[in-house]
């Protein structure tokens, strides 16, 4: 799967917020391929969402609950990809600040696919860059390979020049307030798109 080319995809279907499914797990061959869960994500053919159990980059233990309340925006990526997660947490970054004061309402949630390297302290700097609310959460192989299969987010590991990257997908999930799966945003949406989607939520409209 060339995800550049689902990236300009992204791009060009953006008018709406697309209900959701979910890409895979990692470190092992993929159970399904990523265009399955990307088919999976557009038709909103499964639940998307669940409970999650992991550390945050300050190693405090997180649970999904912790969050009721608020609204979620969650990304999963790895701290050592080379352009797709900084732009993305970029674009979620702009959406915070767009949407001021309606920004208390939404947690913004970065959950790594690597574990490895993703530590807490490697998390702290990284998350902080991009956004001071933005958590940056890593967990043992089988935590985060359950968080991802909850939200159906493709992601293998695969050897590079540099030892080995993470090849996933790069979808944004809104949650409600209750933990709701709302839909996602495809990647390369832009932020005021972001925006006029999430503040009717955000301001309880």
């Amino acid at each position: 799967m060339n995800w550049r080319a689902v990236r300009l995809l992204g791009v060009l279907c953006t008018p709406l917020l697309w209900p959701l499914a979910a890409p895979l797990n990692a470190a092992e061959p993929p159970e399904r391929s990523a265009a399955e869960l990307m088919d999976v994500l557009m038709w909103n053919r499964e639940p998307v969402g669940g409970a999650f159990r992991l550390v945050d980059h300050t190693g405090k233990l997180r649970r999904d609950t912790d969050y009721r309340g608020r609204l979620l925006l969650l990304y999963f990526g790895f701290t050592f990809c080379p352009d797709v997660c900084p732009t993305d947490l970029q674009a979620i970054a702009q959406t915070m600040e767009r949407l001021g004061k309606a920004a208390e309402a939404v947690q913004p949630l970065f959950v790594t696919l690597d574990p490895e390297r993703d530590t807490p302290a490697r998390l702290a700097p990284y998350v902080t860059f991009f956004h001071p609310r933005l958590v940056g959460l890593t967990g043992d192989a089988e935590a985060i390979r359950e968080a991802a299969n909850a939200y159906k987010v493709y992601y293998a590991k695969v050897p590079s020049s540099n030892d080995y990257t993470i090849d996933h997908s790069g979808y944004v999930y809104l949650m409600d307030r209750s933990g709701k799966y709302l839909g996602f945003f495809p990647p390369g949406t832009p932020p005021e798109r972001m925006v006029e989607v999430i503040r009717p939520f955000a301001e309880g409209r």
